[in-house]
Parts: C-alpha cells; sequence; structure tokens
C-alpha cells in the first residue's frame, strides 16, 4: 500500500480507501463478510474509511467504530458525514442554509456520530450534501468553530453533489474547509478543470468517491442488468442511464492493457492524478478488497495510455434519477 499526504491535515493516508456505502442501500451486504473485509482492509494497509450517519441511520459508523477498537495499535483515520436536515439527497438550489444544516443541528449530528463511532474526537466531518452559495452564510461556520475548538472534530469537509464540482468553490476559499469529496473517474474528470487546482493552491484534501462509476467501471453490467427494488442502483440506472453506462463502458474495452481489468485500470486512472490523496470503493467481500488493495503498488499508467483515457471523458448534468 502506498500513502499520501492528505493536504494540509498532514495525515498519511492510503490510497485505497474504503467506502462504507455498501452496508445500506444495496442488497448483498452480509455483516460477518463486511467485518472480515474490514479487517482485511486494515491488514492490507488500508487506514482511511469513510461513513455516514445516513447509511443505515448511524450502522455504519458503529460498524467502524467496532474496527477501530479491534485494532487500538493502529491509527485509522475515521471520516463521516453529517446528513441533510430535510433529508434530500442531493441538496438543490433553491433550498436554504437553515432548512439542510442550522447550527444546532450540524452540533446535535457531531454528538450523534461521536456517540455512533465511540470516539473522543472525529478525525473529519463532513457536509453529506452541499450548496456554494452558503459560502458566506454565518451559522455553519460558528456550528463548526465551536466544535472544533471543544476538540470534538479535528477537521471539516464536504462531499459534493453528484457532477457539480464547482458547487464548492466559494466555500473553499473560505480556509474553513480541509478536505473535500467528489465523484472523480475515468469518466467523470470535470474536477480537473477547477476543482483540483484550487485544492491544490490552498492544500486541500481530495477524495475520489465512485470509482467504479456505481459500478459501470467494473465492466460487469449489460443493458439487460436489473437490480432488486430495494436496492438503490434499481432507481439510479433507469434506462437512460443504464444504456449509455454500458455503451461507455464498451468503448473503454478496447483501451485496457492486456493483463489488466477494468476495475483495476479504474482505480490506476484516479491514482495517476497526484491531486487525489485518497480513493473509496466499496468493497464489502474479501475479493475485492484484495483486487482494490493491489492497485496500489507505486506504478504510473503509461504516457500514451494515461492520453487516451482522457478521451473517456463524460460530462453530465444532474437530473431527476442521479441523485
Amino acid at each position: 500500500m502506498q500513502y499520501r499526504r492528505f493536504g494540509r491535515t498532514g495525515w498519511e493516508v492510503s490510497e485505497i480507501g474504503y467506502g462504507m456505502w455498501g452496508l445500506a442501500g444495496w442488497t448483498g451486504s452480509d455483516r460477518k463478510e463486511t467485518d472480515d473485509s474490514l479487517n482485511l482492509a486494515v491488514e492490507s494497509g488500508v487506514n482511511f474509511f469513510d461513513t455516514a450517519w445516513g447509511y443505515a441511520e448511524g450502522l455504519s459508523e458503529k460498524i467502524l467504530g467496532e474496527l477501530i477498537k479491534r485494532y487500538p495499535d493502529k491509527k485509522l483515520y475515521a471520516a463521516t458525514k453529517i446528513p441533510p436536515k430535510n433529508r434530500q439527497w442531493p441538496s438543490r438550489p433553491e433550498f436554504k442554509l437553515s432548512e439542510v444544516f442550522p447550527a444546532g443541528y450540524i452540533i446535535e449530528y457531531a454528538e450523534k456520530s461521536l456517540k455512533n463511532l465511540g470516539l473522543e474526537q472525529i478525525d473529519l466531518l463532513q457536509f453529506h450534501v452541499w450548496e456554494d452559495s452558503w459560502a458566506q452564510e454565518d451559522e455553519w461556520k460558528e456550528a463548526i468553530q465551536k466544535l472544533t475548538k471543544e476538540g470534538k472534530v479535528e477537521r471539516w469537509g464536504l462531499s459534493l453533489n453528484r457532477w457539480e464540482p464547482d458547487n464548492s468553490l466559494k466555500t473553499l476559499k473560505t480556509g474553513l474547509i480541509d478536505a473535500v469529496q467528489v465523484i472523480y473517474n475515468i469518466f467523470d474528470q470535470a474536477p480537473e478543470d477547477n476543482l483540483f487546482p484550487l485544492c491544490k493552491k490552498m492544500d486541500i484534501g481530495v477524495i475520489s468517491r465512485v470509482p467504479f462509476d456505481e459500478g459501470t467501471l467494473t465492466g460487469t453490467f449489460t443493458k439487460e442488468t436489473t437490480f432488486p427494488a430495494d436496492d438503490w442502483r434499481s432507481t439510479y440506472f433507469v434506462p437512460e442511464n443504464l444504456n449509455s453506462s454500458v455503451d461507455h463502458a464498451e468503448a473503454l474495452r478496447k483501451d485496457i492493457p492486456e493483463g489488466m481489468t477494468m476495475p483495476e485500470l479504474a482505480l490506476k486512472f484516479i491514482l495517476n492524478n497526484t491531486d487525489v490523496h485518497t480513493t473509496i470503493p466499496g468493497m464489502r467481500k474479501l475479493p475485492h478488497v484484495r483486487s482494490n488493495v493491489s492497485a496500489s503498488d507505486g506504478e504510473k499508467l503509461a504516457i500514451d495510455l494515461a492520453e487516451k483515457l482522457k478521451q473517456h471523458r463524460w460530462d453530465r448534468e444532474p437530473t431527476q434519477w442521479s441523485q
């Protein structure tokens, strides 16, 4: 496992982190298998774990807290998120800060996450949605400064809405945000335009989420793929999205080097960019942990391959189903 300095936090975080959303809203989750996978991840060098209160109303946070207790001799970074008060993912421009993150609510959910995690201090607490129009409002600033002063939260971050990487730039310039989590993968390259240069300039940590485009970049979907009604993906991969996603994945196959899988290439693409400090694939099964961790080997992509992958950029606009 390779490690990168996580912006001005100075933390040395594993290039491959662990996304813990898969514990809720997806079919096929098994608790023992999850714990085995988490243990293997730690033993393989993973030290950055991203969860949220919104992942099964705190259950995912509790599972992470138990993991941290199992490894008292290792520093495992716990990143979690405050859910929007109106429970709307993603946020929308017309939403007011007072409806989504009022000060008392921010403090209330920081306390809930601390209890779920069993920690005295959260390493990174992120806003689970965001609107850049809130940048200059005092309420969120006063709340996070209070929690920081009390020692309950060390660092603060934003988790950006799907396909809206620039919906954060004014907020980052306040200097109060230490990390940003954004969708970045072979298809979603837009963060390279404005977000990454600003983060580099301000020494802000960058977390790449959705490295496999919700599964498209595993190369296993077809236009006939379906998901159970209680699986989140059944509402995301509507025919309009599934068909075009499969088409883009199929177009990528010709550029996969011999001996490399599509998921491996997807992770290698992200790690090839030094502006990214960690990426957080979901890993519910032991083989997934092994294969994902192996992508962090310190080897860069061939220059010509990296150039080819730029041609697979797919700019999308938020829609009703993009959530």
